[in-house]
């Protein structure tokens, strides 16, 4: 399979990060344990969220809810350390490898994929 030559070429096999936002100037980050590779979280990114967390080296994002950018652990002190961002190969959304400073889910769970889909119920996983 051949890379087709096109504008796409450049932000799909080149070296300039170039994100492609969605039509609300957002994409999409999947938030995972460094150490673990435990999904963390999924959030949504904007260009100040991207810029605010590469300056400071904890994860920023946008809270579509409240219309503006919010550190994760502003509030609870469960910030996450950014050791590496991953680009996917069309740069419409980004892995965020992350050391957590305590439980990054809101209800206090370590994580916030703690359910499982089993038949129809929601399942508590086990740790």
């Amino acid at each position: 399979m051949t890379i087709e030559s096109s504008g796409n070429s450049d932000r799909e096999t080149g070296n300039v990060f170039m994100p492609k936002f969605d039509s609300n100037g957002l994409l999409t980050v999947v938030v995972v344990n460094a150490d673990t590779r435990a999904v963390l979280m999924v959030a949504m990114m904007d260009q100040l969220a991207i810029d605010k967390t590469r300056e400071t080296g904890l994860a920023h994002f946008h809270s579509r809810s409240r219309g503006k950018l919010w550190m994760k652990g502003e509030s609870s002190g469960n910030t996450l350390s950014v050791v590496r961002i991953m680009v996917d190969c069309d740069q419409d959304s980004l892995v965020l490898e992350c050391t957590p400073a305590g439980p990054t889910c809101h209800t206090g769970a370590r994580e916030c994929f703690y359910r499982e889909l089993v038949g129809g119920e929601l399942k508590r996983k086990s740790d």
